[in-house]
């Protein structure tokens, strides 16, 4: 073994170290960084290092994919690792193909990891790749958070994934795969300049000379991630002094609220949004900072699927009626990955907003208490244009309505990037 790899594989211990587990998933797409890590961390194995299951996910995008998944599942069964192809068929050629297929991936390899009991995924993202991402976001005119890059733990989907070798360079992992006699795929499309990617990679050679490389990028990273934890730390201080939790909504004491600096109110807000309606993305910065300056007027806007009131004393972010205006589950299931309402159900009944129209139906539709934007927002019980019942407001005792989210999630879901 090579000074090098040494090296690497004393980062790999150090970094699994906190809280390791017995067991570890690693994606492994069948190229060479992915590969590298594999290879790694079965070394790491035979040192005392966690169990290994591989899995590689097939998008069926190119006819050669297949081929490479096989190659992976040989080179596992040699190194004594179990492996798993999953497989994707959901794209219709239409919408953003990448970013559909990173979204797919995750979900199979979340799927597949809470399958066999694997609680953490490592993931091949290195040095370049960091630098990459940076110079993206750059160009889309980023703040702090983005310029933060790749987190190297982040925990979605119910599994904390893992990025060990965001110091390692893309060539540094080359280097340990031919000097083991290891090959590794190509995807052609790492040579297509359509995408934004690969234009970020040939910019970077070419801005090299100026000092603006991978290691300086990738270090403008580490800075940024500093400076975000300070001010995840920030929100989160007004959060618990500011912030209650009702019905589902983040009702906000102004007073507290407009006492903070503007990144921290922008913040808290982009939160209070993000939390009310689940969403997986933030809300985008213009509409957010002139929804931050219509709360200072006392005004009320609507912002990426929610409600933003401003009363004299408090700022209210509720679920917006228009965003699940349609949506349908069963009973017991998940409504607007927000809710579920719990009883006994009649043959049919189906989950949906509860409405004007239900709220109509109520024969007290003020003794809850709530503004008339949380309750038709709120889920309700119907059996075709019957109402049954609306917990959140209140009507139907044997019925329960079970928020999803916690509210003491709240604060910590600051800091889940």
């Amino acid at each position: 073994m090579t000074g090098n790899d040494s090296r690497l594989l004393a980062d790999l211990r150090d970094f699994l170290a906190p809280g390791r587990s017995d067991r570890l998933g690693v994606a492994v797409s069948g190229g060479s960084d992915s590969t590298a890590l594999l290879c790694l961390l079965a070394d790491l194995r035979r040192t005392g290092g966690p169990d290994l299951a591989a899995v590689t996910v097939d998008h069926g995008l190119r006819p050669e994919a297949a081929g490479e998944a096989r190659s992976v599942a040989a080179l596992c069964a040699r190194l004594g690792v179990s492996h798993t192809i999953c497989r994707w068929d959901g794209w219709d050629g239409t919408g953003n193909l990448p970013d559909q297929a990173r979204r797919a991936r995750q979900k199979l390899i979340a799927g597949w990891a809470s399958g066999l009991g694997i609680g953490a995924v490592a993931l091949a993202h290195t040095r370049d790749d960091q630098a990459e991402t940076v110079l993206l976001r750059l160009a889309r005119g980023s703040g702090v958070d983005g310029l933060s890059g790749m987190a190297p733990r982040r925990h979605a989907l119910g599994i904390d994934w893992l990025r060990p070798l965001l110091q390692a360079s893309r060539e540094e992992l080359r280097d340990v795969l031919v000097r083991r006699g290891v090959g590794w795929s190509e995807d052609p499309t790492n040579a297509d300049d359509s995408y934004d990617r690969v234009k970020a990679r040939k910019a970077l050679a070419v801005l090299a000379p100026l000092g603006l490389d991978a290691a300086g990028l990738a270090g403008t990273a580490a800075h940024m991630a500093r400076a975000r934890a300070a001010l995840d730390m920030a929100t989160a201080d007004l959060a618990r002094s500011a912030c209650r939790i009702e019905a589902g909504d983040v009702i906000i004491a102004r007073p507290a609220f407009e006492a903070a600096p503007e990144e921290i109110r922008l913040r808290l807000l982009s939160h209070a949004v993000r939390w009310v309606t689940a969403a997986e993305y933030r809300p985008r910065f213009a509409p957010l900072s002139e929804a931050l300056e219509a709360m200072g007027r006392g005004s009320r806007r609507t912002l990426a699927g929610a409600v933003l009131s401003a009363g004299p004393r408090a700022i209210r972010v509720t679920r917006e009626y228009r965003a699940v205006v349609g949506l349908t589950a069963a009973p017991g299931a998940v409504w607007d990955r927000r809710w579920r309402i719990l009883g006994p159900a009649p043959e049919g009944a189906e989950v949906r907003a509860l409405g004007p129209v239900g709220l109509g139906m109520l024969e007290n539709p003020r003794g809850s208490g709530l503004p008339h934007a949380t309750l038709i927002a709120s889920p309700a019980l119907w059996s075709g244009a019957r109402l049954v019942a609306a917990p959140v407001a209140g009507s139907g005792d044997s019925w329960h309505a079970e928020p999803v989210f916690d509210a003491t999630s709240f604060i910590p879901a600051i800091f889940a990037h």
